[in-house]
């Protein structure tokens, strides 16, 4: 529905390389640049600055490119309420999700699917992000939502919510005073973790080796299996843990714990969602892009 000419601005803008955007619009790279140029002479500004192969937005280019995705979310938006109408759904769909997604981010989404589709039962078990992957697999569940992505070929992973792991601390703390520690100083802290097999340890795990800082030389205080339970482990203690933004918003807000920097370390992640390869049901694939539409707040 949505002019073409934005699309292929959508792209390049994203990508910042005009190759990878004609690859992937199964188009032409000079048809590429006619169609920036098209643009550019509509506006009559310039939407990318070009230094050799490195391209970047210009100002204009960001706010553009701000536009265009509220345009084709609102596009994204109408087809999705106009084929509700026409198709009728109703079963049951099993959900799986990895706990930091379980307990923060799925249970608004699912109250509005429910309100929206009331002949859908839905019915959601939570463990970490291998166990989710193994009952995919198992065919114990429809769908997976998981934290990061593994390497089994069996699953394929698409893309959900971005997040970001932080360490935090509870204000009474002495370390608050703080607020930025260098890297080696977390090898002397008393730390809370997740167990093995969480996605979570995994992607901390990830992050930390390229500032030379191994999970084995970290001052574990005691493994948890749920971020719960971190979490009011940590409020009652001086220990520290690195946990999901979206798992400690409410204690942020309440002034009740902070984020301390860590000095070089930047840990973000992508929740996925995750299907057998080559599965195409319908419900499964209903709930994704009802939760790719749903207005995170």
């Amino acid at each position: 529905m949505f002019d073409f000419r934005l699309q292929v601005f959508h792209t390049v803008a994203k990508r910042l390389n005009f190759t990878k955007a004609a690859e992937e619009l199964f188009i032409t790279q000079p048809a590429v640049t006619r169609h920036i140029h098209e643009i550019e002479h509509y506006f009559r500004l310039k939407l990318f600055e070009r230094n050799g192969t490195r391209v970047k937005l210009t100002p204009a280019g960001k706010t553009l490119l701000q536009h265009t995705e509220t345009l084709f979310s609102l596009y994204r938006n109408i087809e999705f309420e106009m084929n509700a109408f026409t198709q009728g759904h109703s079963g049951k769909l099993r959900i799986g999700a990895s706990t930091t997604v379980a307990q923060y981010v799925l249970p608004p989404v699912m109250a509005a699917f429910h309100e929206k589709f009331r002949d859908i039962r839905v019915t959601l078990v939570t463990g970490n992000s291998g166990q989710i992957e193994q009952a995919l697999q198992n065919k114990e569940i429809d769908l997976g939502i998981v934290e990061g992505r593994s390497k089994r070929t069996a699953l394929k992973y698409n893309a959900f919510i971005k997040d970001e792991i932080v360490l935090v601390a509870r204000m009474e703390n002495p370390l608050v005073k703080k607020q930025t520690i260098q890297p080696e100083e977390l090898k002397d802290l008393p730390l809370l973790l997740r167990e093995p097999g969480s996605g979570t340890l995994e992607v901390i795990a990830h992050a930390l080796k390229p500032l030379h800082v191994k999970l084995s030389s970290l001052k574990t205080e005691m493994q948890l299996d749920s971020t719960e339970s971190i979490k009011l482990y940590l409020l009652h203690s001086d220990c520290m843990a690195f946990l999901s933004v979206h798992a400690i918003s409410k204690e942020l807000r309440n002034k009740e714990c902070r984020i301390i920097d860590v000095k070089g370390l930047s840990i973000e992640r992508d929740f996925y969602f995750i299907l057998p390869q080559g599965q195409t049901d319908a419900l499964p694939e209903l709930f994704i892009k009802f939760s790719r539409h749903y207005n995170f707040k």
